[in-house]
């Protein structure tokens, strides 16, 4: 029978209508199946690979930094404010809790849109351009590659939409996206453009977010705040659309500005630089080294792995410190800027010749990361060399701030080397805990660390651990001592044999002295005599034991302070007194954990009871008198802390480094200032001694933590031992009151 055309014609309209559905179909089985090319595990989808922040924690739980390779925290959705979820729905998604990944109504509009060449909306669902994200396309797609990769990416969603809750899958959504300008996920992107959290955005700022969303480097609110802001008002439109917000709110909202607080991340800025950078470059990386993770089967990698590390810093402390040794540094580099005019080699002092300069300048420029880039780049010396004379533009550090100028580096090195550096620590006896760590002036331009990695001659601050000696075995802290020069005989025969720092015209030469009044004006006399009674091996077995580990010569000049040490180290070994006797390592880090709160490693300071608790306090008096009337006393005039402080300072040869360890009963801190290079220092004793250079820092630093009641640091006194022998002799006044047995007139010099 011979069909008609009428049914030929109904045939074929229902292979032409049939057949792209037909295809569509066949091709979609075809991509599920892999024909062209792998789609994503399911281990792929339940488990992708995001490069996460490791975050730094401090003690009272603020973020101190992070390190990334994207800067990226994951947040849960119930972290997440409602108006981040309501907007990016209204905008992006508005039937997203009503499909399963693929939205056949916005896709056909889309469609539909495109055939007739009107807007009606994109066709892609949030779990669409999340699989998107997880999974990016090939830059260089044909025209069917597109195609292919659209239908993948259907298929990916739909996957999602089985392995994930609508919650997650908003929560995974967010925590993907760029933001831009280092803020990868939400919850940077709320610290970075309005130093808010993610749960605690007003309206307007997340609608601006959400609005990033449909092209980040057109809504970039830095770049175009007036695009960003039309398109932040869209999303509000859209908002109003849905019934997520009222029209005479939008009204009053669409009017505002961006509101933007813009601040990037940046390792040099924050809260404790120094210690962030100590903590990545030499903690975390050996950490990382011995720590496998066993998702990656590789060591845990710090700018990836997203390890949450919970330090001991108090933020509020740090802050105190870092004020602390801003304003005395700016006060401090003025007088020494003065200091410098009357140097005709400044910033090297008058007594360096042209030699010394030289060398320490090529020294200098050999350890410039320009000279090692040279050498990289196959450059000879001499060609490096003369790079370093040729001026080039460049921005430096000064008080009032960086200055864009044209100098030539060998001249910067110069400029650089006039300024004087500091480093502070204040730690918890009780616990070791670091509370508080500033390791220079300013880590975007002097990036060396003088907290933990670098060494200082200590001068007088050593002294204490030699009169320690003296003091565990029996002696008390008013025995007397005569004022008298003490030569030590040395193994070539010759006799090491000190003078005082006022030289041997001191009008107390030669009287009675307590070991009390010795200490508060550091005569170099009384520790000699001490240094001769124990020897050099003594006090370096007893440092060993407070945790010093630098090297130290065995030889009678180290009880003047001639060993270069660490603040880190020597804050560390005073704690000891404070801690009735008992030596704690310090402590930075209380633990690691990974990306989903397992605790990784726990630390436990090691602990040694170095003394009784009788002769620490022995020790806590015969310090006191530092402060008490001694090279200290400026913590009493000038800053006006009148509770119990025990401390030393400290000043070496020619001034080229100030020290001061103060002790209190809960907070000890050490503080050391000086030039890059020992031949940069003041010229006189007044202004170079550690009682005007380092003792200042420590003097402003409690002032402001005593001031802050929230902190709860005590200004109460140092705890009596219960059974302190009431023989053992700490007032020393009825010796030291008397001229004419000795005593001495307090000056701050030593």
């Amino acid at each position: 029978m011979v069909k008609s055309p009428r049914s030929k014609f109904v045939k074929w309209l229902w292979i032409l209508l049939l057949s792209p559905i037909i295809t569509l179909f066949v091709l979609i089985l075809l991509i599920n199946f892999g024909t062209f090319g792998s789609l994503p595990k399911v281990d792929e989808l339940l488990n992708p690979k995001n490069s996460l922040a490791t975050v730094v924690y401090s003690g009272d739980m603020k973020i101190l930094g992070k390190y990334y390779s994207e800067n990226r925290v994951n947040v849960n959705f119930s972290q997440l404010d409602k108006d981040l979820v309501n907007a990016l729905i209204a905008t992006e998604d508005a039937r997203f809790y009503d499909h399963s990944g693929v939205d056949i109504k916005a896709l056909g509009r889309s469609l539909s849109g495109a055939i007739t060449g009107g807007s009606k909306g994109g066709g892609s669902t949030i779990t669409q351009q999340l699989a998107k994200m997880m999974f990016p396309r090939d830059e260089k797609l044909t025209k069917p590659g597109l195609v292919i990769r659209k239908m993948k990416e259907w298929i990916i969603a739909t996957r999602l939409e089985k392995l994930y809750t609508k919650d997650e899958i908003m929560s995974l959504y967010l925590n993907k996206f760029d933001f831009l300008n280092l803020a990868v996920g939400v919850k940077s992107a709320s610290q970075i453009y309005f130093n808010r959290t993610q749960d605690s955005l007003k309206l307007e700022q997340a609608a601006m977010l959400i609005g990033m969303a449909k092209n980040p480097s057109l809504f970039n609110p830095v770049r175009h705040p007036d695009t960003t802001m039309h398109r932040r008002n869209v999303v509000m439109n859209q908002m109003v659309k849905y019934g997520y917000l009222s029209k005479q709110k939008y009204d009053s909202l669409k009017v505002l500005p961006l509101g933007l607080s813009f601040r990037p991340e940046d390792h040099n800025d924050g809260l404790a630089p120094y210690f962030r950078e100590y903590l990545r470059d030499n903690f975390m990386k050996s950490w990382c080294e011995k720590h496998i993770n066993p998702e990656t089967n590789k060591p845990y990698n710090i700018y990836k792995d997203g390890l949450k590390i919970y330090t001991t810093i108090d933020s509020r402390m740090q802050q105190y410190a870092e004020e602390a040794v801003n304003e005395h540094m700016a006060d401090l580099q003025r007088m020494f800027n003065k200091d410098l005019k009357q140097k005709k080699n400044a910033p090297f002092a008058w007594n360096v010749n042209k030699q010394e300069i030289e060398n320490i300048m090529n020294s200098s420029i050999k350890r410039s990361d320009r000279y090692r880039s040279g050498k990289k780049a196959g450059m000879s010396h001499d060609d490096i060399v003369a790079t370093f004379y040729k001026p080039v533009q460049m921005t430096v550090y000064s008080l009032r701030g960086d200055i864009d100028t044209t100098m030539s580096p060998f001249d910067s090195i110069k400029y650089y080397k006039g300024f004087l550096q500091t480093g502070f620590m204040a730690i918890e006896p009780q616990t070791g805990y670091v509370k508080a760590w500033v390791g220079g002036i300013n880590h975007k331009h002097f990036k060396y660390d003088h907290v933990k990695v670098s060494k200082r001659q200590v001068g007088s601050t050593f002294k204490p651990f030699v009169y320690a000696l003296a003091i565990q075995e029996g002696f008390s802290p008013c025995h007397q001592v005569p004022n008298v020069k003490t030569c030590i005989p040395l193994p070539d025969g010759k006799d090491w044999c000190p003078e005082n720092s006022d030289g041997p015209n001191d009008k107390n030469n030669g009287k009675m002295i307590t070991l009390k009044k010795a200490l508060a004006n550091s005569i170099n006399y009384i520790t000699a005599w001490i240094m001769k009674q124990y020897g050099p091996h003594a006090v370096v077995s007893l440092v060993r034991r407070l945790g010093i580990t630098s090297e130290i010569p065995e030889v009678p000049s180290i009880c003047l302070g001639t060993a270069d040490i660490s603040v880190f180290e020597m804050v560390g070994a005073n704690s000891t007194f404070a801690n009735k006797g008992t030596y704690i390592q310090p402590t930075f880090i209380t633990r690691i954990e990974d990306k989903n709160g397992r605790v990784l490693e726990e630390f436990i300071p090691t602990t040694d009871e170095v003394f009784s608790e009788e002769k620490a306090y022995a020790m806590i008096q015969l310090m006191r008198g530092v402060v008490d009337g001694g090279t200290g006393s400026r913590l009493r005039s000038r800053h006006k802390l009148m509770n119990q402080i025990a401390g030393k300072t400290g000043t070496t040869q020619k001034n080229a480094d100030g020290w001061f360890m103060g002790l209190t009963p809960e907070l000890v801190a050490g503080a050391w200032v000086g030039g890059e290079d020992r031949s940069v220092h003041f010229n006189s004793m007044v202004e170079g001694q550690g009682a005007t250079m380092a003792l200042p820092i420590w003097g402003k630093f409690f002032s402001k933590v005593y001031a802050d009641k929230n902190l709860k640091v005590s200004k109460g006194d140092f705890p009596k031992p219960k059974n302190l022998d009431p023989n053992l002799e700490l007032d020393c006044s009825k010796y030291d009151s008397k001229e004419d047995d000795g005593s001495i007139e307090f000056n701050e010099f030593e």
